[in-house]
């Protein structure tokens, strides 16, 4: 049984072809829970997975390497073999059993990664940058522990499309694993933000320079998946104005102002905006408005996903007010496996545990329970 909600969280919203019942999205949340070395899909994850999944919600399953050579942390999963598929393929099922939509981030690390996860190549990016490298404050995930980058390379020109082919062939396997959609990451100090930023792209071919030319590895990469998945199933995550992994540009306003109406061109399921005030895991501006979804909202004309920082109350002004359609809950979606539900009756939320966000076991992880609302120790089983 479907329930019908004042609140407009729970109002159905059209995405392309797709119906989602409300607006409550659990984002790509890394959790570190893959097997390793060959980054195949866990039981734990599969678990994890089916005990978020609502009739009618929308998924995005984390950040998924495109390649080998595209890995960012240690037990990350990915889609360039066909183990990984059948292995994500478990997990899709299981969402579809439940009714649920789930789309998957496809990723590419660039240099924020470490050769110990790259079979010992050496990281790829825009432009080689020393500052980079010198940020102790930058480390990556990596099967001995947390290390600090490896030395990175910057792309030829030639070697480009090869990046873009691997972004279209994962995005094939996502197709044969079962989801519903794809979502490129183009934030958080990953390969196409690298691009994207002037601090981290000094090139002087058709991939540097101008704001124009920095915009056209992602725009390249959307028309490769875009020939896969066809209209209104391939989505962009951004992070305006964000450092993380070491990111900065001179005019971000004016870049992602243009990257928000380069979008325009294309039929998107979605734009996912991370809003500056979350950098990473941190919360760096806790009372701050969702200033870059605001400022997008006025030039992209799609559906726009918001995340960062929300409580319930804010993400309903957020939708109340037009400011966004979507609203993610990454930490809360950690700790409350029933965050829809909760929100609806307003019940108290878990905290979540930093402490096991990159734990690598099931503590902290699939050990959260649903709200038990009845004296009965009956679980809320209400659909929404």
């Amino acid at each position: 049984m479907s329930i019908q909600s004042s609140k407009k969280l729970f109002s159905p919203l059209k995405v392309g072809d797709i119906t989602l019942n409300h607006r409550i999205v659990m984002p790509p949340i890394s959790r570190l829970r893959a097997n390793w070395p060959n980054a195949i899909p866990s039981n734990m994850m599969l678990e994890h997975y089916s005990q978020r999944a609502t009739e009618g919600g929308l998924i995005i399953a984390e950040a998924t390497a495109v390649s080998a050579e595209a890995r960012a942390y240690h037990t990350a999963p990915g889609l360039y073999t066909d183990e990984q598929v059948l292995g994500w393929k478990r997990i899709t099922d299981l969402v579809h059993e439940k009714k649920g939509v789930i789309f998957v981030q496809l990723s590419h690390a660039g240099r924020a990664t470490n050769a110990l996860l790259t079979e010992g190549k050496l990281p790829i990016t825009a432009s080689v940058n020393q500052e980079f490298l010198q940020n102790k404050n930058i480390v990556v995930s990596t099967p001995n522990g947390f290390e600090l980058p490896s030395e990175h390379r910057a792309l030829q020109t030639n070697e480009i499309p090869n990046v873009i082919e691997q972004f279209r062939y994962a995005a094939e396997n996502a197709k044969n694993a079962g989801f519903d959609g794809i979502e490129i990451q183009a934030g958080q100090g990953h390969i196409i933000e690298q691009f994207l930023q002037n601090k981290s792209n000094n090139r002087i071919d058709e991939y540097g320079g101008s704001i124009e030319n920095r915009v056209r590895l992602l725009t390249e990469i959307l028309e490769s998946t875009i020939s896969v998945w066809g209209q209104n199933r391939v989505g962009v995550r951004i992070s305006p104005s964000s450092t993380f992994n070491g990111m900065g540009d001179s005019d971000p306003r004016a870049l992602f102002r243009y990257l928000a109406s380069r979008m325009n061109n294309y039929a998107l399921a979605y734009l996912h905006i991370i809003e500056p005030r979350i950098s990473g895991a941190d919360t760096i501006a806790e009372n701050q408005d969702a200033i870059a979804t605001k400022e997008l909202r006025g030039i992209y004309e799609g559906i726009i996903i918001s995340a960062g920082g929300f409580t319930p109350a804010t993400a309903e002004n957020a939708i109340d007010n037009e400011i966004a359609d979507l609203i993610a809950f990454g930490r809360h979606f950690t700790s409350n496996p029933d965050l829809p539900n909760r929100i609806f009756h307003d019940f108290p939320l878990t905290h979540y545990d930093r402490n096991t966000f990159y734990a690598f076991d099931a503590n902290g992880y699939t050990d959260f329970s649903v709200y038990d609302f009845s004296k009965g120790n009956q679980k809320a089983s209400v659909e929404v």
